[in-house]
């Protein structure tokens, strides 16, 4: 054998060692999923043993939280580390009526640095950030995309693109048909470091039909509720409603399970980290509503319209149960099985991390608003910033300019377009957030206002936020 030969080999190996050496990367992101409706996350009413792997066999990030409650600005968060109010996107896209909104071109993904790193990435599900062929997610550092440039699907039979790029109706269900894509492009791929973005619609209305063995378990099931004694609840519709929104989610988990075999029978778990996380939090009854932070009162009377801008039957909120979200991590070899994380993180902290993941460095121009979170996953100490920044700007259905503060012990909103809107919550004390403290006459309270009010024009000064050079940030005296 020549000399020149063995170079080559040596070579070869080489690279082919580097390669190995960086981990694939497996994102997977539902949509409007709970932590209730994951069984490790929140409680034994829910059967989701796949998911649960993730966050048995990982770490579970217990106080995990967007910074809104809404699907396309938290899909900005996650993907840039900036805030929706940055590119104008502080609500669902609708593309029947914002054809032109979307990410800018310039905007720095996390993607775009995996692929400029030698990374193979797809992904395949749900995109939501503009419907531009200059918006496309091929444009922000996806090798490969199929799947949804809009918001929505139906369960079964979706119109979605193809790898192709020809739009067009694809028989059978939506989230195995996405999972199958994912499976594809792992098997492609499995001698190269890769990033796998799954992003499933479900468990997003509508929620049938699913497959038959998905819908059994709950078709019969009188699921408990959390607070059936809410003034005015229709149970009837939370109870039918939940039976469906399982059912849902057991679709993502049976094709969790489908993703997590492939990795173990490719050999390919050791060098992949996995993570499962979702795009915001949900209501089902909660505070007599369903939905996220646009949320639908679900009562059988509904309360006299309050505020100018804001029907009767709308609660637009920044609850946690619209903004806590279920997140898990498992990453073999640094992440001991079974832990657990109970420091504050956000969607904007996954640029920077996921980065960290995959030693990649992180261009000194890059302008983020999350942190790298790796030296706690690693079980260092260090000290963290546990409050998050908060925004929703609702234009479908109703009108709000919502800004607030979350610390582990309070939550404060104030909502710009609809004057005298004010919310604080002790956290501490009432974690269902039910009393609004910004009645309060007690000193205290009006004090703790002034403070977390003084931290909101701060972030949106930060941020330049276009309100912040429009609105009054006294505290109103008319606050119902």
């Amino acid at each position: 054998m020549s000399q020149r030969i063995c170079w080559l080999i040596l070579l070869l190996s080489l690279i082919t060692s580097q390669l190995k050496a960086k981990p694939n990367v497996v994102f997977i992101y539902t949509d409007d999923q709970a932590p209730f409706a994951v069984n490790a996350a929140g409680d034994s009413r829910f059967i989701t043993p796949n998911i649960d792997r993730i966050f048995h066999e990982g770490a579970h990030l217990k106080n995990s939280f967007v910074t809104t409650p809404v699907c396309s600005p938290s899909r900005v968060g996650l993907i840039t580390s900036r805030y929706g109010s940055e590119f104008s996107i502080t609500d669902w896209i609708n593309p029947g009526n914002e054809k032109q909104l979307g990410l800018p071109k310039d905007a720095l993904t996390f993607p775009v640095l995996f692929q400029k790193a030698g990374y193979q990435t797809a992904l395949f599900g749900k995109w939501h950030l503009g419907i531009q062929d200059h918006q496309h997610p091929t444009r922000f550092g996806y090798d490969q995309f199929a799947g949804i440039r809009v918001g929505g699907c139906p369960p079964k039979d979706p119109t979605m693109e193809t790898l192709n790029g020809e739009l067009k109706k694809v028989l059978g269900y939506t989230c195995d048909i996405f999972t199958d894509h994912a499976l594809e492009f792992i098997q492609a791929n499995k001698d190269a470091p890769f990033l796998l973005s799954l992003h499933f619609r479900a468990p997003h209305a509508a929620w049938l039909p699913v497959r038959p063995e998905d819908w059994e378990p709950f078709k019969d099931l009188d699921p408990e509720i959390p607070n059936p004694d809410f003034p005015n609840l229709n149970v009837t519709k939370v109870k039918q409603q939940t039976r469906e929104y399982l059912a849902s989610v057991k679709s993502v988990d049976r094709n969790v399970g489908r993703l997590l075999h492939l990795l173990k029978s490719l050999a390919l778990e050791d060098n992949t980290i996995v993570i499962f996380t979702s795009d915001h939090g949900y209501n089902l009854g909660e505070h007599g509503v369903w939905y996220k932070g646009n949320a639908i009162r679900i009562l059988t009377e509904n309360p006299q319209k309050q505020w100018e801008h804001i029907p009767a039957n709308r609660r637009p909120n920044l609850w946690d149960t619209s903004l806590r979200v279920p997140t898990a991590i498992r990453w073999p070899g640094v992440i001991k099985p079974g832990t657990v994380h109970t420091d504050t993180f956000s969607n904007l902290d996954w640029f920077p991390t996921l980065l960290t993941m995959a030693n990649i460095k992180t261009p000194k121009s890059a302008v983020l608003r999350g942190d790298d979170f790796t030296p706690v996953l690693r079980g260092r100490k260090l000290k963290w910033d546990s409050s998050i920044y908060l925004e929703y700007s609702m234009h479908h259905g109703a009108k709000t300019h919502m800004r607030g503060i979350r610390t582990p012990e309070w939550k404060f909103m104030i909502d710009f377009a609809n004057q005298g809107r004010l919310e604080l919550y002790h956290l501490k004390d009432d974690p269902g957030e039910t009393t609004n403290l910004a009645q309060s006459k007690d000193p205290i309270h009006l004090d703790k206002i002034l403070e977390l009010m003084s931290q909101v024009k701060e972030h949106m000064r930060d941020i330049n936020d276009p309100l912040v050079s429009t609105q009054d940030f006294s505290i109103p005296t008319n606050n119902p």
